[in-house]
């Protein structure tokens, strides 16, 4: 098993819905679920490897309130270097629609304070060698996109593949986004991006083009691949050979967090050796687990969503 790390984004979700139709300004209304819990990308992922009994290591930092307490409480000694920042901890509520999908409200909080420091005092170069590290959150943790290059030489000096998954940009795909976006790729082993990020930053419409694309601006032994929600998952190998799943048709209850989810059983079943099929398979079926059960529940080990 090659050692695995996620890097990035770790905050507070406030989940509350469904809400149908959207609420008129300055009208209350009641819903039937709420819950406070864990959230962001890396959080997500981590969660997930936690849920698999995977081993693995995350590099994140907190406020300095409660939430940021019970943020480091809930990972244990995975957090125990975890630095604390003199803001508040970054807080999501997410209002949840009766399709699934839902809508978000963030401050930005802690999280555009992380960095490269706040990684290198928890994540240790020669521990992680020859393994893979989860680059998450980019256009949420500001500092440490500062020093991505820095981040990118020191994962080449220890043979760590970093994986990307740069997630939704506030501002949407503007050129300057793109660019950064590509830019990023160019030092990555491993694109993880749902279908419309990896069009969008294409510029073209279907997704297996869209990731022949982007693998182009790759390393040669760079892989990309693509999440498509329920139609399953794709992804190019170095000799842009396409590998497929599909997703198992599952009732939706909760989307959130659902592609890093992907990423994170996608990563566990490829870090063990499997191959691309075999690791989009544990991936797609993982995720499907986790949004279609509440409380939410996982495959009890990547193994068991590969048999």
């Amino acid at each position: 098993m090659k050692p695995l790390a996620v890097i990035g984004n770790v905050n507070i979700d406030l989940i509350m819905g469904p809400a149908a139709p959207w609420p008129q300004p300055g009208t209350e209304i009641i819903v039937d679920h709420d819950e406070l819990r864990v959230g962001g990308s890396a959080g997500n992922a981590a969660l997930a490897w936690l849920a698999l009994g995977t081993p693995f290591e995350i590099a994140a930092s907190i406020g300095s309130d409660r939430f940021g307490t019970w943020l480091a409480e809930s990972f244990g000694t995975h957090a125990e270097n975890w630095p604390v920042h003199g803001e508040s901890t970054t807080l999501s509520v997410g209002i949840t629609h009766p399709d699934g999908e839902r809508t978000f409200f963030t401050t930005r909080g802690h999280l555009p304070l992380f960095s490269l420091e706040d990684v290198f005092a928890v994540l240790d170069g020669p521990r992680l060698a020859g393994g893979i590290a989860l680059l998450c959150g980019s256009f949420l943790t500001d500092k440490l996109v500062e020093d991505y290059d820095r981040f990118f030489d020191w994962a080449d000096r220890h043979d760590i593949a970093v994986a990307l998954d740069t997630g939704w940009p506030l501002a949407g795909w503007t050129e300057q986004n793109k660019a950064a976006a590509r830019r990023w790729l160019s030092r990555c082993r491993i694109a993880l991006l749902n279908e419309v990020e990896t069009t969008n930053l294409a510029g073209v419409s279907d997704p297996t083009e869209a990731a022949s694309i982007l693998r182009r601006g790759m390393p040669t032994d760079a892989i990309v691949v693509v999440k498509s929600g329920p139609n399953g998952a794709i992804a190019l190998d170095a000799d842009g050979k396409v590998f497929r799943a599909e997703a198992p048709r599952v009732t939706v209850i909760d989307t959130i967090g659902a592609g890093d989810v992907f990423n994170a059983a996608f990563l566990a079943a490829f870090a063990a050796g499997n191959g691309l099929e075999e690791s989009l398979a544990a991936g797609t079926r993982v995720a499907s687990c986790a949004i279609s059960t509440h409380p939410r529940r996982y495959a009890p080990t990547v193994q068991e969503a590969l048999a």
